[in-house]
């Protein structure tokens, strides 16, 4: 934990995203349900990006490729199993 970058955004007093990296990798990225399709995550994006170092990389659950592919990653290989957890290796393009 000592080695992540965290940050968040807050709306109406709640928060609302948070984004954590640990380098140029990032490690948590989350928009709170009710929040969503509104642009929050990726203003949150842009804004630790343009704080990161080059290139940003991500493992991506199944669930979250299509959210990084709009936010301009790339996979840079199939879909991957470790520790039985699924990821898709992505960098931003």
């Amino acid at each position: 934990m000592k080695t992540l970058v965290t940050y968040g955004t807050y709306t109406d007093g709640r928060l609302a995203g948070v984004l954590a990296l640990r380098g140029n990798h990032i490690s948590l990225f989350f928009v709170r349900e009710e929040v969503q399709g509104h642009g929050i995550g990726r203003a949150l994006f842009q804004y630790a990006a343009a704080r990161a170092g080059r290139p940003m990389t991500v493992h991506s659950s199944p669930y979250a490729v299509e959210i990084y592919r709009r936010l301009g990653f790339v996979p840079t290989a199939e879909e991957q199993v470790e520790d039985g957890i699924r990821y898709t290796p992505m960098r931003l393009a």
